[in-house]
């Protein structure tokens, strides 16, 4: 070979030839690691598809690719010869989702699970069966009147027993009156509801004490934490283990600015009270129909006529008002039960 002659950094001319059995011998090989190899991602990946021909399609594939990779465990072997490109050797210890979980099974440590209950099926795309509706309870503080014989007035002809029980002069933060704890679980024990409403939040405000026994002024977010405590122990009493549907009303804003403080408060904790049972509460949001912007208003237009819905007291709903949410209850109700 001249000096001029083109080089290269393998000679092919003593390079090995393969002959066309040989080759196909090869492919094949590399197929079968390819296949042990990555079946157990393959099978992973189409257990996390959504249901249909795709994910029948893969699944035949990766199905048997799983099973003979779990026998052969290539697929470690492969990811510890990459794993130096994963960037995880530089993120120290503590943390990461394996510990959490770990964590969260010791002892009440780590961050408390996510559970189904936390999802409302209508927001997953989910239609739920109607059911029938047999008995509903009504309850909560004077908030809850007239509500109660407006919704006994409208159930009345479809052979739903509507249980009227309002305590007026109560709160969730009051146990001077009753303890709404306990209250909650006897109504629950005499009636078995299928559906709950709950208006409450007239009378709240009321120092509450923290684990510490040490009390604790409204309206801050410790406040507001110790009583979405208490309200979502009772959700969890009305919602009956997920037997029964219940429907929280906010607070609409007072008139006076210092309840109007207690009101937002309380509503706030509902909302955090609720996250964790949105399969079974329903809240119905009373603010943006009546006080839009928090800002109180004793009339409003309804169907084209200014009317008044509030009482004289700028805290209770009238009969007008309380015909409005009413509406939105029975919305509410027909959405989960049958008609």
């Amino acid at each position: 070979m001249s000096d001029d002659a083109p080089r290269t950094l393998v000679d092919l001319s003593k390079a090995r030839r393969l002959d066309v059995p040989q080759l196909l011998k090869a492919i094949a090989l590399t197929c079968l690691l390819l296949f042990i190899t990555a079946g157990p991602g393959i099978r992973e990946a189409g257990e996390q598809m959504d249901p249909g021909l795709d994910r029948t399609l893969v699944l035949a594939v990766g199905e048997p690719a799983g099973a003979l990779g779990d026998v052969i465990p290539l697929h470690e072997v492969a990811d510890e010869a990459t794993a130096w490109l994963s960037t995880d050797d530089d993120l120290g210890e503590g943390g990461g989702f394996t510990a959490a979980a770990q964590d969260t099974q010791a002892q009440g440590g780590g961050v408390p699970p996510v559970t189904p209950e936390a999802f409302d099926p209508a927001a997953l795309g989910e239609q739920a069966k109607p059911r029938p509706l047999k008995k509903l309870l009504v309850t909560g503080d004077s908030l809850a009147m007239p509500l109660d014989a407006e919704l006994a007035r409208r159930l009345a002809d479809r052979g739903v027993e509507v249980v009227r029980d309002p305590h007026i002069g109560t709160g969730i933060s009051k146990d001077i009156l009753v303890d709404w704890g306990k209250l909650s679980a006897k109504q629950v024990k005499d009636e078995s509801p299928d559906a709950v409403v709950m208006f409450i939040g007239a009378n709240e405000g009321f120092a509450l004490k923290n684990a510490e026994k040490r009390p604790v002024e409204c309206c801050g977010a410790e406040w507001a934490a110790l009583y979405a405590t208490r309200a979502r122990t009772m959700m969890n009493t009305y919602r009956r283990a997920g037997a029964a549907r219940v429907y929280w009303l906010t607070v609409m804003t007072p008139s006076d600015a210092d309840r109007a403080k207690i009101s937002r408060t309380v509503n706030a904790g509902i909302f955090a009270a609720a996250a964790a049972y949105r399969a079974q509460i329903r809240v119905l949001d009373m603010v943006p129909i009546f006080t839009p912007d928090f800002r109180y208003r004793a009339a409003m237009d309804i169907k084209g006529k200014e009317t008044i819905v509030r009482e004289s007291d700028g805290i209770h709903l009238n009969a007008a008002g309380a015909e409005l949410a009413a509406d939105h209850v029975m919305r509410a109700i027909e959405r989960d039960f049958a008609k």
